[in-house]
């Protein structure tokens, strides 16, 4: 079986290839410039296919031959001035990819989406596979670029792909991965000032990789799945990482009336979106939020037994 995958540069796109690599021969979607070295693909046999989301013609170059498609290209920001490059690679990269697959008739594809495309209700907590989407003030523009993806995806389907969408919660990875969720460590290794008042979902990724090899072997096509270990405290999760990794964690809860007044950056809490991203009021009203993703179709599905946030956090200390 020949199995492409975007963004496998990535923090889950080189999971997923390590995962998928016994089922059959990977091929990699990189572009001129990628960092190769900012995952580990050692001892991966990877055919590489230059090209990027944005180019039609080199998706349409890549895709052919293959017998199953995994989109785990995206772009992660929540910059005001990063929304047009955010529907450009999120919302219309997925176009192209789509409508190569559909051309050079490709079967089968598996979308890698976010928690974040099921959208935030006001006064909602919880949310699961059933979630609809609804239009609020001010959602962020990756939340809509990934959600408007995804209906490009099941507008595949409608047009004869087998699909397969993934919704993971934070994915954590190892400490020596610095882009997004990486720097949920930097809080503690750089004396973060506040953690958020809310909760924390997240997921190894090993275990994203683990139960999207198991629903493709499953043959779960036409689903969607939220992958998520369970919900917690920020606070609780910087206490078990620092006491891990080392580090201090963050001792004050971030105060409502901070974010209300349009606090533009708050230094403290730059580790939520990487450490070149400054963040937003709009996310951390997001993160004051008691919010938790349900995983039970997962377990109805497979009966997956997640790794701990102890064997979590012990993992990603060994570095590279």
């Amino acid at each position: 079986m020949n199995i492409l995958i975007t963004g496998v540069t990535g923090l889950v796109g080189s999971e997923l290839a390590r995962e998928f690599s016994s089922l059959g021969r990977i091929h990699g979607l990189k572009r001129a410039n990628a960092d190769l070295g900012a995952v580990d693909l050692e001892g991966l046999d990877i055919h590489w296919h230059e090209g990027d989301v944005l180019d039609f013609n080199s998706i349409l170059e890549a895709v052919e031959g293959m017998d199953l498609v995994i989109h785990a290209a995206g772009k992660v920001s929540f910059l005001p001035q990063d929304e047009r490059v955010l529907f450009q690679v999120n919302h219309q990269g997925t176009v192209h990819v789509v409508n190569a697959l559909l051309a050079a008739g490709v079967p089968r594809l598996v979308y890698v989406s976010t928690v974040a495309a099921l959208g935030q209700v006001p006064d909602q907590e919880e949310y699961d596979e059933k979630s609809v989407w609804v239009d609020v003030p001010n959602p962020t523009a990756y939340a809509l670029s990934k959600y408007k993806a995804e209906l490009e995806v099941w507008r595949g389907e409608q047009e004869g792909l087998e699909v397969l969408v993934i919704n993971p919660a934070v994915v954590l990875g190892k400490i020596s991965y610095t882009r997004s969720s990486g720097g949920l460590y930097q809080a503690v290794q750089k004396g973060a000032a506040f953690f958020p008042a809310g909760n924390l979902n997240y997921i190894d990724v090993r275990d994203v990789a683990a139960i999207t090899r198991a629903l493709v072997e499953k043959g779960a096509w036409g689903e969607r799945f939220v992958l998520s270990k369970e919900s917690l405290p920020y606070e609780v999760f910087f206490q078990q990482a620092a006491a891990v990794l080392g580090g201090v964690p963050p001792k004050t809860k971030l105060p409502d009336w901070l974010i209300s007044w349009g606090f533009p950056i708050l230094k403290g809490l730059s580790w939520l979106v990487g450490k070149k991203l400054p963040l937003t009021a709009q996310v951390a009203k997001n993160a004051q939020r008691k919010t938790r993703y349900g995983n039970q179709k997962v377990e109805e599905y497979l009966g997956f037994e997640y790794r701990t946030i102890q064997e979590t956090l012990e993992w990603a200390k060994t570095g590279r």
